[in-house]
């Protein structure tokens, strides 16, 4: 017995039937909106970014219908819409949650904790890398740096900041976020959709009462890093070798609380300076030798 291609679920390589337009009302607001966004660009291709965020904004993720609007629009072709809206992970190909939870797994958030987190979020909610739970709340993934590591591990909620979780907070966030219980960010403006979200990356205004009054601070590491890069001098406090590091630490002061350092002292929030290539003797570093040599 045979069976047919359509009956394997094997493509034909037929061409997909053009991307259906947005009903006439919903094409004349988008395109009241459009025309504001493009003017503020000398070429008009230039708003394809935000463009997007506004179809984005309209569906919750940017659809063939979305795309061929942008391309309407701005006089492009749907393949060099299509092109820039799979490059950028901004951009949703398919339907997604109220609110993007993303636990950052770079570095020092994945050593931080940032790891222990996603797999436990993971388990929680049922679903993985990019997947959305069943009622449609959360949408779950992993992130690159949010440039917070003095916050680590972060986790963001449409893209506002929730900073120093454990699995125990983070879990307790998305609980709170399915449930429809108020959540505010450590920082920042007040959370809204992603779909609000949205509207508000494609350059418009947030509304909302005190909401671009609010912001976030870097935390104190990187304000001392900002101060030393524009040359002051930031207070820091030295921290001695760990018991036993020491080869004389019968004969180490007991008083090690902190004191302005010299310029020969190491500068450090965390630990005293550990012997590497160069600061140990016994494995000096010399220039690397040619091959051949």
């Amino acid at each position: 017995m045979t069976t047919s291609s359509s009956e394997r679920g094997v493509s034909l390589g037929m061409p997909e039937l053009p991307a259906p337009a947005y009903p006439d009302d919903v094409r004349a607001r988008l395109e009241t909106d459009a025309r504001e966004i493009i003017a503020r660009y000398p070429d008009s291709r230039s708003a394809l970014l935000p463009l997007l965020h506004l179809v984005q904004a309209e569906e919750g993720h940017v659809t063939r219908t979305g795309m061929r609007f942008c391309a309407d629009v701005l006089e492009l072709t749907t393949a060099e819409v299509t092109a820039v809206a799979t490059f950028y992970t901004m951009y949703r190909r398919k339907p997604s949650g109220d609110y993007q939870v993303g636990v950052c797994t770079n570095t020092l958030c994945a050593v931080m904790g940032g790891d222990a987190i996603f797999t436990e979020l993971q388990e929680h909610l049922g679903v993985g890398n990019g997947e959305t739970t069943d009622d449609g709340k959360v949408t779950l993934e992993h992130i690159e740096c949010n440039a917070a590591c003095d916050f680590a591990p972060v986790v963001m909620v449409n893209w506002e900041f929730f900073d120093n979780q454990t699995p125990a907070t983070a879990k307790r966030l998305v609980d709170d976020l399915r449930a429809g219980r108020p959540v505010e960010p450590t920082r920042g403006a007040p959370l809204c959709t992603f779909k609000e979200t949205a509207r508000i990356l494609a350059g418009f205004p947030d509304e909302r009462p005190g909401a671009v009054e609010a912001s976030g601070g870097a935390g104190p590491a990187s304000l001392v890093g900002l101060r030393l890069a524009r040359g002051e001098t930031a207070p820091a406090r030295v921290v001695h070798p760990r018991e036993g590091a020491s080869q004389d630490r019968d004969s180490a002061p007991q008083d090690r609380g902190a004191h302005e350092p010299s310029p020969s002292e190491h500068l450090s929030s965390h630990d005293a300076p550990q012997d590497t290539s160069a600061s140990d003797p016994a494995h000096p570093a010399g220039p690397a030798a040619e091959e051949g040599e």
